[in-house]
């Protein structure tokens, strides 16, 4: 989520518009999707285009499709009526009774009593608000009417069922949360009859203000029996209002923990599985939560805190003191956080304090090492490494890693050269467990530890990928010679002089004869490459060749390099097209166009690399004189290529013949056969 790399996309035809969030059916792992309210489309990941996936065109608008885990879909339509999709596949076109005269539908959630489903929503009319309350499966249907509040009205909803009994929770524009239970009744035919309407009466659960400062809110979730999370504008008076994310104690009436938002929000708040999403500026920011068992001993902590006129409550969890590490939050406090990317929640230092070796976090244990010698540091986090349970083990490393490029960063003299690189290679990490690793490799110019990123993390950011190929290619084969890089990738294809006489693998002519081949190879290369041969040689040294093998294999997202390699200084993209066209080369001697070695480039990522790199420079390249000869033999081989597999493609018919008379005939003693092709 960090880097935004789409993993599927689809998208509807010009002028058809998605009129309700699209879910995934738990049961069929399908994604099942509305657009132009009553057209629905279900399809699966494989699928690519969306316009030729399942289609069926319904009688009736559709409000929201609810997915439960272990119950079917369930298809809210704007009339109120609700279908499980499967009774409504059966029948597209069935009729669709409304339910609902005048009302529009506000909010809806479900949820599972025990093996049943039951789905909520709530509708308005007039300034009036009502409560439906959905048994699919048993077509019960209860409505109620809200107490009606004049001086304020609901904002959002949000609910839970617990023992039979819905709570809905209620944001008003008074700056209150409150909570309104409704009994889930054991349905009979009597109760079929119709009943006299209901209203329901509502109680103060939460009033969202602290120290005179009142949180405008705009989301409201549900986290647990004694907890909330509500997304909104904290206005203190005198000054701005800003964007929070806080959490709640509903039992003791506390506010527990807030997040500022600087870049603000899109006023929606998300929660799933243990996991809040949120829009944060121009990012989907997820943030992972824990709650823990509500304690009054927490609760009046934070609430002695509170009083304090600067409002000390809100934290801002990236600028606490103790910003250089990356901690698993977990104090006294009864909710604790900790968030994925560059939403780290920070601990205090009067929590380590008072908290026992044995209990500490692993964030905490990382605080009492600041001050350790470097000796010392690197010998308990390689215990910590060690002795890290299962389940925790790639947190503990990323807190680990970045408590070691954090420490780089404040003493440019001490660099784990070592440490870092062995941690890399033999465990599983990704660029976003220790997002600065990387930043301070190239600062530290270690080629290694970035050849050894490039090719294990799957989400390293484009600019990072862009920067690293930048930094190599800017290198002099003279400094390259003393690094150490791992050259596998390349030592079993390139051309290579030892003691000033010429090794070049064979090559097989596929497509173009001696003369192209000349053509091609007559193309001078500067007196920095060493590797000649009488065909085309690399024009780049050995180590260079295999930091760049390192850059095509990393993942890319082609909308989000292409700009940075538009940046790309003119002489190196020259180069890197040069390395490219030779890697092409040397692929097409092949018959299986796979290059020996390990973690060699493969065909596909040549090309890709190939075309997006014109596509990028192309302006640049055609103005450019010393590109003129390379583009030329790029555009002869390449030719020459669609040449040769044409003139494969007449021949088909016949070499399939050939294939299979020779499945028909059994020759048991050698012979030689000449067949010639008419």
């Amino acid at each position: 989520i960090s880097d935004q790399k789409p993993l599927g996309c689809w998208s509807v035809k010009h002028g058809q518009i998605l009129t309700c969030p699209v879910v995934c059916n738990f049961e069929t792992h399908e994604y099942i999707a509305v657009h132009d309210d009553k057209v629905l489309r279900i399809w699966k990941n494989e699928d690519i285009n969306l316009d030729k996936a399942f289609k069926a065109t319904l009688s009736a608008d559709v409000y929201r499709i609810h997915s439960l885990p272990h119950a079917g879909p369930l298809v809210l339509f704007r009339g109120g009526a609700v279908r499980t999709l499967d009774v409504l596949l059966e029948a597209p076109q069935q009729e669709i009774e409304n339910i609902i005269s005048d009302e529009a539908i506000r909010w809806s959630g479900a949820f599972m009593e025990g093996q049943q489903p039951v789905l909520i929503f709530t509708t308005e009319k007039d300034g009036d608000f009502f409560v439906y309350v959905q048994k699919p499966k048993l077509s019960s249907l209860h409505r109620y009417k809200l107490d009606q509040q004049e001086s304020a009205k609901p904002l959002c909803f949000t609910a839970h069922i617990t023992n039979q009994t819905v709570t809905l929770l209620c944001l008003y524009s008074n700056d209150s949360v409150y909570q309104v239970l409704i009994p889930l009744w054991q349905d009979t035919e009597e109760e079929e009859e119709e009943e006299e309407e209901e209203i329901l009466s509502k109680s103060l659960l939460l009033k969202l203000s602290v120290s005179g400062a009142v949180l405008k809110g705009t989301s409201l979730v549900v986290l647990d029996k004694d907890h909330v999370a509500v997304l909104g504008g904290l206005a203190a008076p005198g000054k701005e209002p800003r964007e929070c994310l806080t959490i709640w104690n509903t039992k003791f009436q506390t506010l527990q923990t807030s997040k500022e938002l600087p870049l603000g929000t899109s006023g929606q708040l998300w929660c799933y599985e243990e996991k809040f999403f949120l829009i944060h500026g121009k990012v989907l920011t997820v943030i992972m939560y824990k709650c823990e068992t509500s304690s009054l001993a927490a609760a009046v902590g934070k609430l002695k805190d509170s009083q304090t006129p600067d409002v000390s409550l809100f934290l801002n969890w990236n600028t606490l003191e103790d910003e250089e590490l990356v901690v698993s939050f977990q104090s006294q406090e009864s909710v604790a956080l900790k968030a994925e990317s560059r939403m780290n929640l920070r601990s205090r230092r009067s929590t380590v304090a008072q908290e026992q070796p044995e209990t500490l976090s692993v964030g905490q244990r990382l605080l009492n090492f600041k001050g350790a010698s470097n000796y010392v540091l690197e010998t308990e986090l390689k215990k910590m490494v060690a002795k890290a349970p299962a389940p925790d083990l790639q947190a503990t490393i990323g807190c680990v890693v970045t408590a070691l490029t954090d420490r780089c960063k404040r003493n440019p003299k001490y660099y784990p050269q070592n440490f870092l690189q062995k941690i890399v290679e033999t465990h599983d990490l990704s660029y976003s467990l220790c997002p600065d690793l990387m930043a301070v490799a190239l600062e530290k110019k270690d080629m290694h530890l970035l050849q050894i990123c490039l090719e294990r993390f799957p989400d390293i950011p484009e600019e990072v990928t862009y920067t690293c190929l930048k930094a190599f290619l800017s290198l002099s084969e003279a400094n390259l010679q003393s690094i150490d890089v791992n050259v596998d990738s390349v030592i079993c294809y390139i051309d290579v002089e030892l003691d000033d006489k010429e090794v070049k693998t064979e090559i097989v002519e596929n497509g173009f004869g001696a003369e192209m081949d000349q053509d091609m190879c007559d193309t001078k290369y500067p007196k920095e490459s060493h590797f000649r041969s009488k065909g085309e040689s690399c024009p780049v040294g050995l180590q260079k060749a295999a930091l760049l093998n390192a850059v095509l294999h990393s993942a890319y997202t082609e909308t989000f390099l292409l700009p940075h390699l538009k940046n790309l200084p003119a002489q190196q993209a020259i180069l890197f097209l040069r390395y490219l066209y030779y890697l092409y080369v040397k692929c097409s001697e092949k018959v299986n166009t796979t290059l020996p070695g390990i973690r060699s480039p493969t065909i596909n990522q040549i090309m890709d690399w190939m075309c997006l790199l014109l596509d990028a420079q192309f302006t640049v390249m055609v103005m450019l004189p010393e590109a003129k000869e390379l583009l030329s033999n790029l555009h002869k081989f390449v030719r020459a290529q669609v040449r040769f597999y044409s003139e494969l493609n007449k021949i088909e018919g016949s070499l399939q013949e050939l294939q299979r008379l020779n499945h028909l005939r059994e020759s048991q003693t050698y012979s030689i056969e000449v067949l010639e092709i008419i």
